[in-house]
């Protein structure tokens, strides 16, 4: 369940490519603008962002650089007609990962996502095992010891999520954006009541355990 974020001030194309790599089995939040893409970003975690340079206001060298003093490591993929070397140079030089020009195929793109996507060690794993746990999120079911864990949705996409990225702290701020939604008007607390549930569940697997980052969040721990 890879995330990314497609901003791109051209409709058309915006929908294309988000419905592509759709197919493609990522998770696409498509945006029109950097305002939006900031909006979208401070609501959810992302995995990679595609973004074009050109763009009206705020262009893509300005949100890729906000975006890397914000985060360090997430990819950023630029897609745009700009096919000069002083923009791939200042592209690059401020920590971009790959350049893509226009017109392109798109095919191109999926495998530069792969590829990118790979170099940052993160896979699109349909299936994802840690010790006698294996989680499988195209049928939203949990084994333990090859025995089902009864979960809700919800309880299954936290725990995804925190094995995913081991040793990453999320907080229970980011935890209730991504699983209940913005609009939500359930409380924090209820993020402690998941995460209670879940190590009651998985008490019985010996391939991790979910850590609380006093003042931060949760993590999940590998053994």
């Amino acid at each position: 369940m890879i995330h990314i974020l497609v901003v791109e001030d051209d409709k058309k194309l915006n929908q294309i490519v988000c419905t592509y790599l759709r197919d493609k089995g990522y998770q696409v939040k498509g945006c029109l603008d950097a305002e939006e893409a900031y909006d979208a970003m401070y609501n959810h975690l992302y995995d990679l962002i595609v973004s074009d340079i050109m763009m009206p206001e705020i262009d893509g060298f300005e949100f890729a650089q906000t975006v890397r003093e914000i985060n360090e490591t997430i990819p950023i993929l630029f897609m745009t007609a700009r096919d000069d070397m002083t923009a791939k140079q200042k592209g690059f030089q401020m920590g971009i990962d790959d350049y893509l020009v226009k017109p392109f195929d798109l095919e191109e793109l999926a495998l530069r996502v792969g590829a990118v996507l790979r170099r940052a060690n993160i896979e699109a794993a349909k299936e994802l095992a840690i010790g006698n746990l294996v989680l499988d999120s195209d049928g939203v079911s949990a084994l333990v010891d090859g025995e089902e864990i009864a979960v809700t949705l919800r309880e299954f996409n936290i725990l995804y999520k925190l094995l995913s990225y081991p040793k990453k702290t999320f907080s229970r701020s980011q935890l209730m954006d991504e699983f209940w939604g913005l609009d939500s008007e359930t409380s924090l607390r209820s993020v402690d009541v998941y995460i209670t549930k879940l190590r009651d569940k998985f008490s019985e697997c010996d391939g991790f355990e979910i850590v609380t980052v006093r003042g931060l969040g949760y993590k999940a721990v590998l053994r």
